[in-house]
Formats: C-alpha cells, sequence, structure tokens
C-alpha cells in the first residue's frame, strides 16, 4: 500500500465542492493529510512534484457491457477492468445483456465469483423482465437479494402494463429501476436523427418524437407509482425539457446522457463512420446544445460511458447495419476535460460530478470524496499528455472508437482503489 506525498497537486472535491492546489498525503490505502505544503511525512514516503496534475475521486460507469459470458471475444471481465483502471474509472455497473441475461441469482452469483479480486469494482444491473423480452418481470425480491445494484433491461420497455407492475414491486425494494425510453413503432427502420442531415445522408430518420412520446409515457406512470427511476441516454432537446418539468414536479426520477451525445451530433455522421451507429442516434446539433445545458443546470444528473465493445468483423459494415456502441472507458476523461473544462463552458467540478458523484447517487451509493480520513479511491489525470488512440494504446479487447486513429490530449495516469494500488 506505501506511503505517498503528491506536491502541489490540484485537488478536486466533488462531494464538498473545494478545487484547490495543495500538497495531499496517502498512505495505507487512506488520505492522511491535504494542507497547502506538507513536511512531517514518515522517511519511506515517495515524493511526486505534481505540478499541473489534477487528483479526484475514481470515475463511476453507470451502465456499460461485458462481453463476458457469452462474447468473450468483444471483452472479459479482465480487459474491461483494466480498460476501467487506465480510464479512470473504479467503479462499473454492468448492463444484464450477458449470455445468459442475469435475469435470475445463480447467474448473478456465478459473474460476481468470476470478479477478479484486488481489481476495479463491479457492480450488477440485474434484468428487469425474463430474458430482457420486456414481457414478464423476473424474481426482482431474489436478486435484490442477491445484490444486484438495480434493475434494467438496458433496452426499452414496450408492455406499459408489465411495467407498472415493476414499478409497484419494486418500491419496498428500495434499488432503482433504469430505463431506456423510445418508442420502438414511431422510431421504424430509423438509424439517424430525423433531419435535414439523414435527408441528406439518405440514412432512414429517428424521429425525436420517438424518445419524447416514450418520456412522456413513462412519467405518467413514476407519478402514479413513486418508484425510484433512471432516465438512461437521454438523447433529445425535447426529453431534457420533459425530464426538467417532471423534477419540478418532485417525481422520484434522475438522468443521465451518454459522453458522445455531448461530444458529437449528426455533423459528424458524412463518413458513415459504423463507430458512430449508436442506440439512440447522436442528436442533431439543437439536441446537442440542449444535453450540453442540461448537464451544466443538473437536468441531467450524470455522464454515462455506455462502454459497448465490439469486434472489428461486427463493426465493418454498412452504416445501418452495425451493431449500436462504441467503447469509451479509457476516452471519455480526456475527451471531455478538453471539450467543456479547457474552454470553460463547465467547471473542472461540474465535470466530476457528472463522471463520480452523480452517477453513484443514481445508483443510491454513497458518493466518493477526497477528504483526509477517506479511502484513496482516487485517480490522477494529466490534462496535458498526448497520446494516440490506437490497438496498442488501449486496454479494451474491442477498438470501436471515432477516435481510433487519432491524437487525443489527456490522460489517467495512476489510479488508488482500496484494494489495489496501481
Amino acid at each position: 500500500m506505501g506511503s505517498e506525498l503528491l506536491e502541489q497537486v490540484r485537488v478536486l472535491d466533488p462531494v464538498s465542492g473545494t478545487d484547490r492546489v495543495a500538497d495531499i498525503w496517502i498512505a495505507e490505502g487512506k488520505i492522511r493529510e491535504i494542507s497547502p505544503k506538507i513536511v512531517d511525512i514518515p522517511q519511506e514516503t515517495t515524493v511526486r512534484d505534481s505540478r499541473g496534475l489534477i487528483l479526484a475521486p475514481g470515475l463511476v460507469e453507470l451502465y456499460a457491457r461485458s462481453g463476458e459470458p457469452g462474447r468473450e471475444e468483444r471483452e472479459t471481465l479482465d480487459s474491461l477492468r483494466s480498460a476501467a483502471l487506465a480510464g479512470g474509472v473504479t467503479r462499473i455497473a454492468l448492463l444484464p445483456d450477458t449470455i445468459p441475461p442475469i435475469d435470475n441469482p445463480s447467474v448473478l452469483e456465478r459473474l460476481r465469483k468470476k470478479q477478479p479480486p484486488n481489481t476495479a469494482l463491479f457492480y450488477f444491473w440485474g434484468a428487469a423482465t425474463q430474458n430482457l423480452e420486456g414481457q414478464q418481470m423476473t424474481e426482482l425480491a431474489e436478486l435484490s437479494a442477491a445484490h444486484c445494484i438495480g434493475f434494467t433491461d438496458g433496452r426499452p420497455i414496450s408492455n406499459f402494463g408489465v411495467l407498472r407492475q415493476i414499478l409497484e414491486y419494486l418500491a419496498p425494494l428500495g434499488k432503482p429501476l433504469a430505463l431506456v425510453a423510445t418508442d420502438r413503432a414511431l422510431r421504424g427502420e430509423g438509424v439517424m436523427r430525423e433531419g435535414v442531415l439523414s435527408i441528406r445522408s439518405g440514412l432512414p430518420g429517428d424521429p425525436a418524437i420517438s424518445e419524447a412520446a416514450a418520456i412522456a409515457a413513462l412519467l405518467e406512470i413514476i407519478a402514479v407509482t413513486h418508484a425510484n427511476v433512471h432516465l438512461m441516454r437521454v438523447s433529445t432537446a425535447r426529453g431534457v425539457e420533459l425530464i426538467a418539468e417532471a423534477k419540478s414536479r418532485g417525481l422520484p426520477i434522475t438522468a443521465s446522457v451518454t459522453w458522445l451525445h455531448l461530444l458529437l451530433s449528426t455533423e459528424e455522421m458524412g463518413s458513415y463512420d459504423p463507430n458512430l451507429r449508436l442506440d439512440p442516434p447522436l442528436g442533431n446539433p439543437n439536441d446537442r446544445a440542449a444535453l450540453i445545458q442540461g448537464v451544466r443546470e443538473g437536468t441531467l444528473d450524470a455522464i454515462a460511458i455506455d462502454h459497448a465493445p465490439f469486434t472489428y468483423a461486427e463493426k465493418t459494415v454498412a452504416f445501418a447495419d452495425a451493431p449500436c456502441g462504441a467503447i469509451g472507458l479509457e476516452l471519455a476523461l480526456p475527451l471531455l476535460w478538453h471539450r467543456f473544462v479547457e474552454t470553460g463552458e463547465w467547471s473542472a467540478l461540474t465535470l466530476w460530478n457528472r463522471l463520480s458523484t452523480a452517477p453513484l447517487r443514481c445508483l443510491q451509493q454513497p458518493p466518493l470524496g477526497c477528504a483526509v480520513g477517506e479511502s484513496a479511491e482516487l485517480v490522477l489525470f494529466d490534462p496535458h499528455q498526448t497520446w494516440n488512440v490506437n490497438p496498442q494504446t488501449l486496454q479494451s479487447l474491442s477498438h470501436n472508437t471515432y477516435w481510433l486513429g487519432k491524437e487525443i490530449k489527456g490522460r489517467a495516469i495512476q489510479v488508488w482503489h482500496p484494494k489495489n494500488q496501481k
């Protein structure tokens, strides 16, 4: 575990709202002291000049896919752990769409046993419906007792009768239900957000009302059941408006947007890069602007990475035929920092809150802080280090990202975890 002193590092603590330059002493897995200048430390302490570096709580991934079990060629739990730590992510909530899905306690228990020791901490979402088919709810109480973090199918549940049953049953269990809001009938065959650019591209359009209509319907059910719900992958301006209205009425909801929907829009899709085939699709520029504002103001509580690995063969197809999703555990922090913090659009604390503190609150877990006496679950981030994104520099087994082959600025250079100093 050792003893380390970081001199003149920029310390971010979104829990207390502090952003300061200080010395910080970490020993035996705990934060021992934070002070403008620390001089009294054990002789064996490693001292590091940390000017220009950022030290803050580990990041939390709200929902990610694992290839294991069933699709280990995409990602294993071990490679997922490595990619997470390389990106400063110390906690990951895994979606239940494994093979077989996490729709019963035995599958959940097998996965928990596969979790490598002394690693980034995995949470597991339990499936809300059997086989993720949206027709019959799972044994929610049994999955809850088996320590799933919450429930989701990671896809729309179109049967609102079943959904109401789930929400009513979940209320006393005290665990969140994460829902994807999409009306599949309104979406049709759409693969790109409907608008002028979708017409020019020749790709079938997915109208914004496919999300807005689904959110509106979900909010009506939540208003009756009062269960805690997290709305995943919000992607439209109208979606942000509906969530803001619902929160003003006191509905027990949280919401998240994925990092890619904040950085990119339909304007980047002229290349037909299959790594930009996402679900929901990237928004139009006005959607992206509303999402950015929603994050800044807190209407959208958290930013999810929504890490979704696919093999080269799976993604090297026509845009409309490509599976939806992209990796991002190693890329989200540097690209978001460069785009929003360096430009002054968001404060550093805002970004870190949305990537660490808020995701844990959405999961109804205590937030990570950076204060004296707390466990050292921290990331040291160099916002100036440049590196090339390629198969040799990525820890993820899959490399399906828009930034493959590009140079980016910013990198997590060290991670402290209570069980593993790495």
